[in-house]
């Protein structure tokens, strides 16, 4: 089971389970209150009317008085009342008063009159001077029949004269009950859905965050640059996710470092191990001076080439470290141009190349200064160095919907289809025209430079040679 289902039915179980536990106590407290609320009202009722019967009582003949003439007329009433959406039509009331021995001498439904009530616990308890109240039913099969009877005593000073009692059914009452448990299931099933809602909200904002937390967590272990999921501040997710960014810098700074040491032991093996061989070789007294001179060049070569290497990759670390540009400003791409190759101008002349600048002087890109200016100059190293002799390099600039694309193209050999992908990867390079080979470090810096300003690098076989394109973001103004 997943674990949303699980949290879910976890969620709807406490909710439901207390909502059912809690509506079950309200409904079967509802009706003792409601019958208990009805007795309060019964007692001050049989209180009140023993007070009034009691001249007539003293006057010996309570069933002709002007009293009981009244009461008589309680089932005649007619009443046009709404109570809580339910319609009164008549009274319930019934009225009886028993003598001091608990025999009847005035009942208002005129059924019982004579007969002895002494032994009922309305007119035994109060006979006794107790709280008389009991509760009959009508039809002994039927729980709902019941009848509450409620009893005061009937006094003179300290003499007791009788018992007054009040009688209400219950079934009176049971359609307010009724319509009060319907109200209360109506509300029940409305908070449980409620809460059905809620949960699924809430279980499904759950997952979704845990979803989140576990794709970069697989991001993260498979090299992946993406960014982290973002949170409320200071919840237990968002810690988790700044836990596993830090996890993720530190991993990937280790890993960082391992490749750097893996990859510059590789390329500086070969130039010690000319290095080393000619110094052996240096050793021979005899060695003609012709011959010393030439190792000794080569052992300047190769520590040239060592000390280019090292302060390549030692820009294209600090380059790597960067996350923003510092001081962006909209450059002309033309001036970039023209004083890369007034730089190079000695490589040119020695190749007899020229550079065919066809970029308008008002075209511009976003971005640092320098560091494009060092990502072009690297870029028309490598363009000299496999242009063929005589040739020209030809420089110009477009714009697509969304970007804007620089190409240097040459007329040299055309990319082999299994290197065109692997282009500004650190270390690799091809073998040059001449016989000697890059350290690769010059496309990766190029590479480097672009993603930080936003773009790509791109090689593409022409024609008539090879075109390397810059793709910029389109400037916003």
């Amino acid at each position: 089971m997943k674990l949303g289902l699980r949290l879910f039915l976890g969620y709807f179980l406490i909710v439901g389970l207390t909502a059912w536990l809690s509506l079950k106590l309200v409904l079967d407290e509802l009706k003792p209150v409601v019958r208990q609320v009805s007795e309060e009202a019964l007692v001050e009722l049989a209180q009140t009317l023993a007070l009034v019967a009691q001249p007539a009582m003293r006057g010996g003949d309570i069933g002709n008085s002007e009293l009981a003439q009244q009461l008589r007329q309680i089932s005649e009433v007619q009443l046009h009342a709404t109570i809580w959406r339910e319609q009164k039509t008549r009274l319930n009331l019934r009225v009886y008063i028993t003598d001091a021995q608990g025999v009847v001498r005035f009942d208002s439904s005129g059924q019982d009159v004579g007969k002895d009530y002494s032994r009922w616990n309305d007119v035994y308890l109060t006979l006794r001077g107790e709280y008389g109240v009991r509760s009959s039913r009508r039809d002994p099969a039927n729980e709902n029949s019941t009848t509450m009877f409620v009893a005061a005593p009937i006094r003179d000073g300290e003499r007791l004269l009788g018992v007054l009692t009040v009688a209400l059914p219950n079934d009176s009452t049971q359609p307010y009950i009724d319509a009060a448990r319907t109200q209360l299931w109506r509300y029940g099933i409305a908070l449980v859905g409620f809460s059905l809602l809620i949960g699924i909200g809430f279980t499904f904002w759950l997952i979704s965050s845990l979803r989140k937390v576990s794709q970069y967590a697989l991001a993260v272990s498979d090299n992946r640059a993406v960014q982290p999921p973002q949170f409320a501040r200071g919840t237990e997710l968002e810690k988790l996710t700044d836990a596993m960014e830090t996890m993720r810098q530190r991993l990937e700074g280790k890993a960082y470092v391992e490749q750097y040491v893996l990859a510059l032991t590789h390329e500086l093996k070969s130039p010690l191990a000319a290095i080393i061989a000619a110094t052996e070789l240096l050793g021979d007294p005899a060695m003609p001076t012709d011959r010393r001179q030439q190792f000794l060049a080569n052992i300047q070569q190769q520590s040239e080439r060592l000390h280019d290497l090292i302060q390549r990759l030692l820009e294209l670390a600090k380059l790597e470290q960067r996350r923003q540009l510092e001081q962006p400003e909209n450059i002309v791409l033309a001036d970039l141009v023209t004083a890369v190759g007034q730089r190079l101008s000695a490589a040119l002349a020695s190749k007899q190349l020229s550079v065919d600048n066809r970029i308008g002087s008002d075209v511009r890109v976003q971005g640092e200064r320098f560091l494009l200016q060092q990502a072009l100059q690297n870029l028309f190293d490598n363009a000299v160095a496999f242009a063929p002799g005589g040739s020209t390099l030809t420089v110009d600039c477009d714009d697509t919907d969304s970007q804007r694309v620089f190409r240097l193209c040459n007329a040299g050999p055309a990319i082999p289809a299994y290197a065109l992908a692997r282009l500004g990867e650190r270390f690799y390079a091809l073998p040059r025209p001449d016989g000697s080979k890059g350290s690769g470090l010059g496309l990766s810096f190029v590479r480097e430079v672009m993603t930080l300003h936003g773009g790509s690098l791109q090689a593409e076989n022409q024609a008539a040679g090879v075109c390397m394109k810059l793709r910029f973001p389109r400037p916003t103004i």
